[in-house]
C-alpha cells in the first residue's frame, strides 16, 4: 500500500515538472531580455529626433514646438528639458540680435532691411510685441520696383536715376544684400525700394528737373543758354516689367540653394495669386531640385515628402516619377531594416514604429506586416508578465 502511494507521488511530481519546463517555451521570451523602454519615452522619442533635425536646419521655432510636445508626453525627461532650455536661450539670443539690427536699419532709413529683421523676430517669437509694433508703426509696406542690371550700371548711378541722390546707393545695396561698393553683374535683377520722403522715379517717368540757377548779380555776365534739344531724339530705353518682390526673393533663395525659404516665399505669393505662372514654374523647379538633392544625400524621408509634393502639382515633371519610386523603395528598406535592428536589440516599441512606417508607405509589405504582428504579440506578453 505504501509502495503504491509512493509511485503515485512520483508520477504527479514528474507531471508537474514537465508542465513547468514547457511553460517558458510557450511564452517564447528570452529570460535575460531587458525590459523595453517606458511607453512615454518611446512615444516622445520621434518628437525629440525631429526637434534635433529641425534645430540643425535652423528652423528653431518648429524645433521648439517639437521639444514642447515631447515634454508634454514625457515630462520627467531631464535631457529633453535641458535641450528645451538651451533652444529657448538660442531663440532669445536671435530675437535680441534681429531687433537690434532692425532698429539700426530704421535709423539709416533702410525700411526694407528693417522690415526683414522684424519679420525674422516674429518668425522666432510670434508674440514679440516690440517687433509687432515696429512693423505696424515704423515699417509700413514698402513699394519696390525691379531693375535688370545693364553693363555699366553702378549702385550710385542707380540711386541717382531712381532717387536723384547718389548717396542712397547704400539703401539699394542693403535691400539686395550687397556690399556698398559691390560691382553689378549684367542681367541681375535688383529691388529698388521706396525711401520715405524721397520721390521714387518710375520706369518711363522723366527724371527730376534740375534746379534753376541762382540769380546773378547786376552787371555780372550771364551764362550761355544751353543748346536746344535735337528735333528727333533717340527712342527711350525700354524698361523691364516689374517683378513681384516675393518672386524675386524666391529666385535669390533658390540660387543660393535655400530651398525652404524659396518655397516659403512662393507659397506666400501663390496664396494671393494662385495662377501666377512664373511662381508655379519656379516652385516646380525648386521642388524637383530639392527632392533630387535630398535623394543624393540619402535623406530619403525628406526626399519622399518633397517629391510627393511635386507629384501633386506636376506628376510628370521631368523624371520626378522615377525619382519618387527610387526614394520610396529606399525609404521602405530603411524603415524595414531599422525595425529588424531594433527587434534584435530587444527594443520592441521602436521596431513596431519602424514597421508601421513601412506599412504607411507600402500597405502590401508582407514581411513588415508579419513582423509587426509578432512584435506586438510579444510586447503584450511581456506587459502581462510584468503585471
Amino acid at each position: 500500500m505504501i509502495g503504491r502511494r509512493l509511485s503515485l507521488l512520483i508520477i504527479v511530481a514528474a507531471f508537474a515538472t514537465a508542465c513547468a519546463t514547457s511553460e517558458p517555451e510557450r511564452v517564447a521570451a528570452p529570460v535575460a531580455a531587458p525590459p523595453p523602454p517606458p511607453p512615454r519615452a518611446a512615444l516622445a522619442a520621434p518628437y525629440n529626433e525631429r526637434a534635433q533635425t529641425l534645430e540643425t536646419e535652423g528652423r528653431l521655432r518648429e524645433a521648439l514646438q517639437a521639444r514642447q510636445i515631447a515634454l508634454t508626453i514625457n515630462p520627467d525627461d531631464a535631457a529633453s528639458r535641458a535641450s528645451l532650455a538651451a533652444l529657448q536661450a538660442k531663440i532669445d539670443g536671435q530675437v535680441t540680435l534681429q531687433l537690434k539690427e532692425g532698429r539700426a536699419a530704421l535709423q539709416r532709413g533702410a525700411q526694407v532691411v528693417a522690415r526683414r529683421h522684424f519679420l525674422a523676430v516674429l518668425a522666432l517669437d510670434p508674440t514679440n510685441r516690440a517687433a509687432f509694433e515696429a512693423l505696424r508703426d515704423q515699417t509700413p509696406d514698402v513699394e519696390m520696383l525691379s531693375h535688370t542690371v545693364r553693363a555699366g550700371d553702378t549702385l550710385p548711378g542707380l540711386a541717382s536715376h531712381y532717387y536723384g541722390n547718389r548717396a542712397l546707393g547704400e539703401v539699394i545695396a542693403e535691400t539686395n544684400k550687397l556690399a556698398p561698393n559691390a560691382r553689378l553683374t549684367a542681367g541681375t535683377v535688383l529691388k529698388i525700394p521706396e525711401v520715405p520722403g524721397v520721390t521714387l522715379n518710375r520706369p518711363g517717368a522723366r527724371p527730376p528737373a534740375p534746379r534753376a540757377p541762382l540769380p546773378t548779380a547786376p552787371g555780372a555776365p550771364t551764362a550761355a543758354a544751353p543748346p536746344p534739344a535735337p528735333a528727333a531724339s533717340a527712342p527711350p530705353r525700354e524698361e523691364p516689367a516689374e517683378v513681384n518682390p516675393l518672386l524675386a526673393e524666391a529666385r535669390e533663395a533658390a540660387d543660393r540653394q535655400d530651398y525652404n525659404q524659396a518655397l516659403s516665399d512662393l507659397d506666400q505669393l501663390l496664396s494671393s495669386s494662385p495662377r501666377n505662372t512664373d511662381a508655379l514654374t519656379l516652385k516646380k523647379q525648386v521642388l524637383y531640385t530639392q527632392g533630387k538633392s535630398q535623394l543624393d544625400q540619402k535623406k530619403y524621408k525628406d526626399s519622399y515628402a518633397t517629391l510627393n509634393q511635386l507629384a501633386k502639382i506636376a506628376p510628370n515633371y521631368e523624371d520626378s516619377s522615377t525619382l519618387l519610386r527610387q526614394t520610396r523603395t529606399r525609404l521602405v528598406e530603411e524603415y524595414y531594416n531599422s525595425g529588424i535592428r531594433y527587434y534584435r536589440e530587444e527594443k520592441l516599441p521602436e521596431a513596431i514604429a519602424q514597421w508601421k512606417a513601412v506599412l504607411e508607405i507600402d500597405p502590401q509589405h508582407v514581411n513588415a506586416r508579419k513582423n509587426l504582428d509578432q512584435a506586438e504579440r510579444l510586447l503584450k506578453q511581456l506587459d502581462e508578465r510584468r503585471k
